[in-house]
């Protein structure tokens, strides 16, 4: 019997998030804002093969470009991602995630004490230590932050 290979339909505009690591599809739906009852066409491929990663996970959004600050969100999760933006089925642009050297706003210290965590008028800000894997240090409190950035994010 042959073997059936499923494919999923090219978009005629929207955005490709390619090379995700296995498992953080979700995640980036999360970030997307993109829930069950979107409107939104949305595909998800997950745990496919790769030569690069050994497997990935793969989301296609039409008819929606991604803003700076989400991209920042997914290269958190995702360092190795690449973002596609795709119009009359053509990609017209193709780049890698790039995290910031300080990132302000996005993702909350993992220490209950840190100042950033308290009423005080402070928003988060995290140094970015490394970029592959992403390591995380709280500017007000050297708290590290290097595993489930995911749950941390605002």
């Amino acid at each position: 019997m042959a073997e059936r290979e499923l494919k999923v339909r090219p978009i005629r505009s929207g955005t490709v998030i390619d090379h995700i690591q296995a498992g953080q599809a979700l995640n980036v739906l999360k970030i997307l804002g993109i829930s069950g009852t979107t409107d939104a066409t949305v595909s998800v491929i997950m745990n496919v093969g790769s030569r690069k990663l050994g497997k990935k996970d793969i989301v296609k959004v039409e008819d929606r470009e991604l803003r700076e600050d989400e991209v920042n969100k997914i290269a958190l999760i995702a360092p190795g991602a690449t973002i596609n933006i795709v119009r009359d089925y053509a990609v017209v642009e193709k780049y890698a995630v790039d995290l910031p050297d300080v990132i302000v706003g996005v993702v909350r210290c993992q220490n209950p004490s840190c100042i950033s965590n308290t009423s005080e008028p402070i928003k988060p800000k995290m140094l970015v230590k490394g970029k592959n894997p992403v390591v995380l240090r709280c500017f007000y409190c050297d708290q590290p932050l290097t595993e489930r950035i995911a749950e941390y994010l605002l």
